[in-house]
């Protein structure tokens, strides 16, 4: 939803309850000939995102795997909450390092010490 394409065709649910009464289409044997079903895009009211630092205008840097699909939910939403660990002054970050601009942020939160919970695994031993 946030790149602007309103809706895309996929066979994931053909032939299931998922595909009832959407529209489907065969592309005629492109791509095998395969049927379609058309899903839309995800458009939310509010997405929520964390990041790992920010500028004042919301511009947004994410560190390792949050960087999978946080820019995509971020730019989906009509309002966009940003969970962050430090905000710094507006030039201080790289424009090359900036993963969302800060057109798509609307609120910037502050929380300088999150709980970072990490799953543990925990194994018998014989």
């Amino acid at each position: 939803g946030g790149a602007g394409i309103p809706a895309f065709f996929t066979r994931t649910g053909v032939g299931t309850i998922v595909a009832e009464g959407k529209p489907s289409q065969n592309f005629d044997g492109v791509w095998g000939g395969h049927e379609y079903v058309m899903e839309r895009s995800i458009r939310a009211d509010v997405s929520l995102v964390k990041a790992w630092e920010a500028d004042t205008k919301g511009n947004l840097v994410y560190r390792k795997t949050s960087r999978n699909f946080n820019p995509v939910v971020a730019m989906c939403g009509k309002v966009t909450i940003a969970e962050v660990e430090q905000i710094v002054e507006t030039g201080e970050i790289d424009p090359d390092q900036v993963h969302t601009p800060g057109i798509f942020v609307q609120r910037v939160v502050l929380n300088a010490k999150p709980e970072k919970r990490i799953e543990q695994r925990t194994v018998r031993t014989k």
